[in-house]
């Protein structure tokens, strides 16, 4: 699970469940004493509005930090999280427009007239909007689509093949060499052809490897600022997988305005849009 690659519309999302799972525990209704129940009270008002927009909450946020999210019924989580802040926020509308609905026993607590809405249905109703609203905003508005955490600013980018000492996707400075251990081609080291130490008729060190050119392209780290889908590196437009904002990535090729990136799991792809990226 990746946290970095969650959006600021997650985080969004996060809060409205959160202040939904709190509008469940007060007063359904307006009035005084001990017996005003609360949503706890009502199976049925309960699972089809603060249950389920608190659920669909948690299968946005798995859809989005799940390197492949899992499928429910032939449903992608992440839409079947979306459709179920929709009825959330259907349920709640109608609720606190009819907050007694059917429950004509409890009359009698209230003096014999309807009550009004009470602080659950009202923070709810607010809570399930906001949720809904998020949930279906996040993949329009650009705002909503940036990371939710900035990814961490490299030391120094890896050379291609390198590992950093944090793990892939997170660039750092290469592992230095041991005290005491030589450098090729460096002079006065044991065991080197044509140095002080090596065995008698060894050859003497071949010529160091000419330098690539400076324009040549070299392999670095990079970040996207919301997801993109990285192609097959066959030209076919199939996405093989999607690169999540907040998360360094290794740039190993470029194609003219494309970049040839590597995924965490090995896996290579065609990067197509690169405008706004960020390198590390």
């Amino acid at each position: 699970m990746n946290i970095r690659s969650l959006t600021r519309g997650d985080g969004v999302v996060i809060g409205a469940a959160v202040l939904l799972f709190i509008a469940s525990f007060l007063d359904t209704f307006d009035g005084s004493g001990d017996d005003i129940p609360n949503a706890w009270d009502n199976l049925g008002l309960v699972m089809s509005m603060y249950v389920a927009g608190i659920v669909g909450a948690v299968l946005i946020v798995l859809a989005r930090a799940l390197p492949q999210p899992p499928k429910v019924v032939g449903l992608d989580v992440g839409q079947l999280g979306v459709a179920l802040t929709i009825f959330a926020a259907w349920t709640s509308f109608w609720s606190i427009i009819d907050p007694f609905g059917a429950m004509e026993e409890l009359l009698g607590t209230f003096g014999g007239s309807e009550p009004d809405s009470g602080a659950g249905l009202i923070l709810g109703l607010i809570a399930a909007l906001v949720l809904a609203a998020a949930a279906i905003a996040t993949p329009l508005v650009p705002a909503l689509k940036a990371a939710l955490v900035g990814a961490p600013r490299p030391a120094a980018p890896l050379p291609y093949g390198g590992q950093p000492p944090g793990g892939y996707g997170y660039p750092g400075a290469g592992a230095q060499a041991p005290y005491g251990a030589g450098q090729p081609g460096q002079p006065g080291q044991p065991g080197q052809p044509g140095q002080p130490g090596a065995p008698f008729g060894a050859p003497q060190q071949q010529a160091a490897a000419p330098q690539p050119p400076a324009g040549d392209f070299s392999p670095f780290w990079f970040a996207v600022p919301v997801a993109r889908p990285l192609f097959a590196e066959d030209g076919s437009q199939s996405a093989i997988a999607e690169l999540a904002p907040g998360t360094w990535y290794l740039a190993v090729e470029q194609r003219g305005a494309n970049l040839v990136a590597q995924t965490q799991d090995g896996r290579r792809g065609v990067l197509q849009d690169t405008s706004g990226i960020q390198r590390g």
